[in-house]
């Protein structure tokens, strides 16, 4: 199994770690590795900004299991689990080469920007805080699912999240809560406009 502490050797080892014409949440989960929560969440925002969501469901599904995680974080869990339906959910392997290639080309310039900065804000209690802005990202997507693109800004902000914790660095959690509350302004603003609401 890789290391995977920046955005590009997350991509490596889902490429690399899985086989077959099918992925199923737990292959992903076992190429990253499932004792550490900074790669599970860094993973998950890979998936929801990938073409991966093109299944059906699947953004609410990813939604799900961000809850899932973050509620873990927030009770201070030492591993992340979830339950086996979840863990059997599969996806075509097709969606994710797709969306490693396409996100590779940006991955060394973003890898390039990270480096342990502000660290205190990686660890508990503020840990704590970020799990609970992650809950906020979950609830968010799932109403924005129902608006073509909806759940790309909520989706950032779960990727963002999980680059800062896996490389804590502080400053991005920063940037990552900033994206956090413009994807409720967002949500507020398509909800009001809304002609069945």
């Amino acid at each position: 199994m890789e290391n995977v502490h920046n955005l590009q050797s997350l991509l490596k080892s889902l490429c690399t770690q899985t086989t077959g014409e099918t992925v199923s949440v737990g292959d992903l989960l076992n190429a990253v590795g499932r004792r550490s929560y900074g790669p599970v969440i860094l993973l998950l925002g890979f998936i929801a900004i990938s073409p991966l969501t093109l299944v059906p469901g699947a953004n609410s599904l990813v939604a799900v299991v961000i809850l899932i995680f973050a509620l873990q974080m927030v009770i201070g869990r030492a591993y992340p689990w979830l339950p086996k339906k979840a863990l059997e959910f599969s996806f075509p392997r097709k969606h994710l080469l797709a969306g490693a290639e396409a996100l590779d080309k940006h991955a060394h310039t973003v890898d390039q920007l990270l480096k342990p900065r502000f660290t205190f804000l990686t660890r508990a209690p503020f840990v704590q805080l970020v799990a609970l802005a992650l809950v906020g990202a979950a609830l968010v997507t799932i109403p924005l699912s129902f608006i073509p693109l909806g759940p790309v800004l909520p989706s950032l902000t779960v990727l963002l999240f999980g680059l800062a914790i896996t490389a804590r660095d502080g400053f991005l959690l920063v940037l990552a809560g900033a994206t956090l509350v413009g994807a409720v302004l967002l949500m507020i603003r398509a909800w009001s406009v809304l002609p069945f609401v």
